[in-house]
């Protein structure tokens, strides 16, 4: 697993999250991919998102500028 609980993360390419809840293997699919419940802030609620989904974050922002998505992408080159 590549996140553990309270990991802030990125969701659907700009938004802020917390991981509250980590799943190694989802009772719902069989693909074998880690998954993870987190609260989105921008949202005010949980949602499930597979490991490949998000990205760790390193900004601290409730979402992420241009300029802002730009450092976190070459942070992690």
């Amino acid at each position: 697993m590549k996140f553990t609980f309270a990991d802030m993360v990125v969701v659907r390419e700009k938004n802020i999250g917390v991981v509250v809840k980590c799943w190694e293997r989802p009772l719902n699919r069989n693909d074998g991919e880690p998954s993870y419940d987190v609260y989105v802030r921008i949202d005010n609620a949980i949602e499930s998102f597979k490991e490949s989904e998000i990205e760790r974050y390193m900004v601290r922002h409730k979402y992420l500028s241009r300029k802002e998505k730009e450092y976190q992408s070459n942070s992690q080159k």
